[in-house]
Parts: C-alpha cells; sequence; structure tokens
C-alpha cells in the first residue's frame, strides 16, 4: 500500500477530505501537523507532531517516523506548511518543489522581485520594517495604495488607503493584528515586515492547477463576481468557468505559467490569485497548495475509474500516476464563502431547509460553531459558512449562490467585553 505524508497546520474539513479520497485509493495517509508534542497522539490518528517555525527538528522527526513507514510521496494543505514540505521531500529523495521556491511563496517580497526580474507585471512596492518613519512612508506612496502583512495569507491583514492618514490607520491597525498571541505563537520570521503596493483596478480571478515537473495543468480558472476593491477584501463568490473572452483566459494561463517559472516552481498542487486591468494580467501571488478548506468541493472530476475529487486527484499525482485524462465535469459550478457580516458571537442560522431547497444548489454547511466569536477580515481568518452550486451555465450557479444565501438570518450577537473597575 503506497504511503503519503500530508502536512497541515491543524486538523479540519480538508484533511477530512484527504482521508476520504486515500480510503477510496487505497493509500496510507501519514499526517504531520503542528499539534501538542507532550500529548501522546491525542487524536488517536497516528500523526507526526511538528512545529512549522523549527524545521530542523521537525524534519528529523519526520525523518524518523519515515524509517518505520517508508513514505511515497508528500503533499502540503495551507501556506505554512510548505516550506517543510519541499525539505521533507527533498531528504527523502521524494518529488516535489525547491526549498527556495517554496519559500518565495510564503514571501510577498521575494515573490514580487521574482516576479518583476523576469517580467511579469508588477505595481509598485516598498518595504515598512520596524523602526521605519511610518509618516515618511505614508507621503512616499501614491494612492490608491494596499498595505499587506508579508506572512499572513486568504487577505487577512490587506487594507486599502486612499490617503496619507488611511495608510498611518492601515499600518496601526495591522501591527495591532500581528501582536495576537495565536499569530506570535506562529514565530513566522517575516510576520513584523509589513508590504505597500499600488493597488491593482480591475476583476480578480483564481487558478487552480498542478505542476509536473514544471509543466502547468490547469484544472479551473475561477471568476470572483463580487467587486474587491476594499477598503477590505473578503472573497466571497467562486464561479468556473469565468464569464470572460478566451483571450483573457489564455492571458491568465501564461501569466500564471510565467509566475510559476519564475519562482521555480516545478511540482504539486498551485493556486494563484491575479487581477485582469487594462494593461492585462497582473499577478497577486502563486502558492504551491490546493485550493483552501472546503473550497475544492467545487471541482468534481471525470476520469478513467469514475467521477473523482481535487484530492483523489493530487493524492494519484504526487505517487507520479499520469493525471492528464482527468478533467472537470461538464457545465459551470461555483461555493459562495459566507461572510461574516460584524464581530461577535454566533449564536444560531435560521433559513437552511430554504436555502438547500433553492434551483442547482447542491450543499450547504454551517461552519461557525455556537457562540464562536465570529470577526471579519481585516482581522479575522474564518466564513460562517459554505454555499455550493451546480448548473448548465456560470450565470445560473452565480444566481442560485445569491438566493441561497438571501434566505438564511443569522443571530450574532455583540461580543461582551470586561473592563477593570479601579479600587478606591
Amino acid at each position: 500500500m503506497a504511503r503519503v505524508l500530508l502536512l497541515s497546520t491543524t486538523t479540519g474539513y480538508q484533511l477530512r477530505s484527504f482521508g476520504d479520497a486515500a480510503r477510496r485509493l487505497g493509500i496510507e495517509l501519514l499526517l504531520a501537523t503542528d499539534r501538542c508534542h507532550h500529548l501522546d497522539d491525542p487524536w488517536r490518528d497516528g500523526a507526526v507532531a511538528v512545529r512549522f517555525f523549527d524545521d530542523e527538528s521537525s524534519l528529523a522527526t519526520i525523518v524518523a517516523a519515515a524509517r518505520e513507514r517508508p513514505l511515497d510521496g508528500v503533499l502540503a494543505v495551507g501556506d505554512r506548511p510548505t516550506v517543510l514540505a519541499a525539505k521533507a521531500a527533498a531528504v527523502l529523495g521524494l518529488s516535489g518543489n525547491p526549498v527556495s521556491a517554496a519559500g518565495a511563496t510564503r514571501n510577498k517580497k521575494v515573490m514580487r522581485r521574482l516576479f518583476a526580474a523576469h517580467g511579469l507585471r508588477v505595481p509598485w512596492t516598498f518595504e515598512l520594517k520596524a523602526g521605519d518613519d511610518i509618516p515618511q512612508a505614508a507621503l512616499r506612496a501614491a494612492y490608491p495604495c494596499v498595505i499587506k502583512p508579508l506572512g499572513l495569507s486568504g487577505s487577512r491583514g490587506v487594507i486599502r488607503a486612499d490617503s496619507p492618514d488611511e495608510f498611518l490607520g492601515a499600518v496601526d491597525r495591522i501591527r495591532e493584528l500581528l501582536w495576537r498571541p495565536t499569530l506570535r505563537a506562529q514565530r513566522t520570521e517575516v510576520l513584523d515586515e509589513l508590504l505597500a503596493e499600488g493597488y491593482i483596478d480591475g476583476g480578480e480571478f483564481a487558478l487552480e492547477g498542478v505542476l509536473t515537473d514544471g509543466a502547468l495543468r490547469v484544472f479551473a480558472i475561477f471568476e470572483k463576481p463580487d467587486p474587491l476593491e476594499g477598503p477590505f477584501f473578503e472573497e466571497t463568490i467562486y464561479l468556473t468557468p469565468p464569464r470572460i473572452p478566451e483571450e483573457t483566459r489564455i492571458a491568465i494561463v501564461t501569466e500564471v505559467r510565467r509566475a510559476c517559472q519564475a519562482l521555480d516552481l516545478r511540482q504539486g498542487p498551485v493556486h494563484a490569485e491575479c487581477r485582469v486591468s487594462s494593461a492585462g494580467v497582473v499577478m497577486l501571488e502563486v502558492a504551491a497548495r490546493p485550493i483552501g478548506g472546503l473550497c475544492s468541493r467545487v471541482l468534481r472530476f471525470t476520469g478513467p475509474d469514475g467521477d473523482a475529487s481535487l484530492e483523489e486527484v493530487l493524492l494519484r499525482h504526487v505517487l507520479r500516476e499520469d493525471v492528464s485524462s482527468y478533467t472537470t465535469l461538464p457545465g459551470a459550478s461555483g461555493v459562495m464563502m459566507i461572510p461574516i457580516p460584524q464581530r461577535g458571537i454566533y449564536r444560531r442560522v435560521e433559513g437552511e431547509a430554504a436555502a438547500r431547497a433553492v434551483s442547482h444548489v447542491e450543499y450547504l454547511e454551517i461552519t461557525a460553531k455556537r457562540d464562536q466569536l465570529m470577526e471579519p477580515l481585516p482581522e479575522g481568518d474564518s466564513y460562517l459558512g459554505f454555499i455550493f452550486a451546480r448548473a448548465g451555465g456560470s450565470e445560473a450557479v452565480a444566481q442560485a449562490l445569491r438566493t441561497a444565501h438571501a434566505q438564511l438570518r443569522f443571530d450574532i450577537d455583540r461580543e461582551l467585553t470586561v473592563r477593570a473597575v479601579p479600587s478606591d
């Protein structure tokens, strides 16, 4: 039986999807997650405890585990494990990306430099480090611009500024976010660095694919139909196929290929983000991992053995199987990541049955838990849930997602705060 190492920051929906796919294919998964290493297998899943801020000791742990259970492939879920996954693949003699390439996908500053060096369109940009004169930087910037942390993903901490005052406010807000204990615990070396760059007008798109020895195979291009103009950049709907001219589709694929070459990415899943402006396609970022969370369910494939999930295709690919015969199902599909309207304590949702009854809606899952603190962007990093739809055309899918969302009514209470009362 083939065995694949799957690295992830936490257990969750995507790991369960990979687990289901592995069972269908008869593959054994060895999980490596950043759980407490003082407890003896707390989830009883035989996972290896690693720390993504300590690659040296984590790599030694993985190598030791591989001696007892030899590995045939390595995959990373999420952004943080990608560098450790590349190191593990290299040490174990398995297919993967160069360590430097994986590292570049984790650092927006390095990514921008490599894009520019290889002739890709990039906005103007400069770094903001601890101790820099931020008021002077605000006067130096052109507007509108975007301020973002180097070490976060998923639009977290990304804020548009239209004036020097908004620039200063954005920097303060992002730095306050970065000082949260949950983020400090990550010990990311670029956590305190920010990037200021020119705002790019135009529609935003994502590309999902896989690299085989440097050759990109495109699974899907996603349109993001809701405007992402700021001041925050919360993604809501992913829709495929995109409602764009063929020449625009070709241009997106061409630029993503060039971006992968610029980063020297060679092997495994790719999730790329770009904007199509009046000047052409502008790459935002390329991640060496698959689309996150439950969103992979929007993609279904057909192949020699029937229908397959994205996770099944990726597991076959990491084992060096030829996946060129797997194609996405005909028609259109989409997902809505249900946005959080306000910060507060989630209590309940009404209207689920009505939402599920909307024509073309395939699946609805509310992932928020009762009494959970919900927080929108730019500080938050989650959603209330997900709605999936499939139809003959993209317009029908988009309408189904919006109609289903309109049926839902969320009860979110204002968060209670406790203030200390000075004693006499």
